[in-house]
């Protein structure tokens, strides 16, 4: 069996890539008749930002030798990654340039029930941002003294609890600075993660004179020492991981001695966390 003659051309993969999308999951109005299954010219030539004309020429085969800008437009038009991207460039002879992978913004249901069957350990994850976009009962315990459980940067340096709550505020405002320097190294170039930086820095001095410093150092395992308003002292272990096929992510597991005094208090704020459970439902 002999493969098609245009079947390795970059027309051919053009084509090919366009007929298997579905409009609504780039953005696009789905609905009406089509006459052929997918994407039409026309949409791929706007999301690509290019002419209808040329996008169309690529597609016959007319034009061959396209610069390595038209490629990277619609191979981010087309929400093209990894192997797939890779290829789009090798049909035209070049090689992709480096690119960031996308940020996950949503923790899968997997990952979710997996923080949720953490009964004894407080868990979330965030994002370079330092949202929290997931967190177990038992974590949002902990850090029921905050107004919202939601970014941390924005928790410790414009809440004012975070002053009382972390035991070591200076500390514990200096890591979480360097933290996010390091998400700029891989992210800097987010509009969320600068519009951040750009709001705290105007709101809190603390945070615009350790930005200045510069000092970066990514999430590890370190200890945190909080004092809480209902069962006081928590000393925990925190550990940070990556996690995988998500980029950008990170999930945050709090650990403590066995029968210590936190180990205690996670008893007693986890019983109420379930009666907040109940009553909520």
């Amino acid at each position: 069996m002999t493969l098609p003659a245009d079947d390795l051309t970059l027309a051919s993969y053009l084509r090919a890539v366009r007929g298997r999308l579905v409009p609504e999951s780039l953005g696009l109005p789905g609905g009406g008749v089509r006459r052929v299954p997918g994407l039409r010219r026309e949409e791929v030539a706007v999301l690509g930002g290019l002419s209808v004309d040329y996008y169309t020429r690529l597609e016959q085969g007319r034009e061959v030798s396209p610069g390595a800008a038209v490629l990277v437009g619609i191979a981010d038009g087309l929400e093209l990654e990894g192997d797939e991207r890779d290829h789009l460039f090798a049909l035209a002879g070049l090689m992709a340039p480096s690119r960031l992978p996308r940020v996950a913004r949503s923790v899968t249901p997997a990952l979710g029930q997996l923080l949720d069957s953490w009964s004894t350990h407080p868990a979330f994850v965030i994002d370079p941002v330092h949202d929290v976009l997931a967190a177990n009962a038992l974590a949002r315990a902990v850090y029921a003294p905050f107004e919202r459980f939601d970014n941390l940067v924005r928790m410790t340096f414009l809440d004012p609890v975070a002053r009382r709550f972390h035991v070591d505020w200076a500390r514990a405002a200096d890591s979480t600075v360097a933290s996010l320097r390091a998400a700029t190294t891989e992210f800097g170039a987010d509009p969320r993660l600068l519009r951040l930086v750009a709001d705290v820095n105007d709101a809190s001095p603390d945070f615009a004179e350790l930005w200045s410093t510069q000092r970066v150092q990514r999430k590890t395992t370190t200890g945190k020492r909080f004092a809480h308003d209902e069962v006081g002292r928590l000393d925990f272990d925190a550990h940070t991981f990556a996690v995988q096929g998500a980029p950008g992510l990170q999930l945050v597991v709090y650990g403590c001695e066995a029968g210590s005094g936190t180990a205690r208090a996670l008893v007693l704020l986890s019983v109420g966390a379930v009666e907040t459970s109940r009553i909520s439902q």
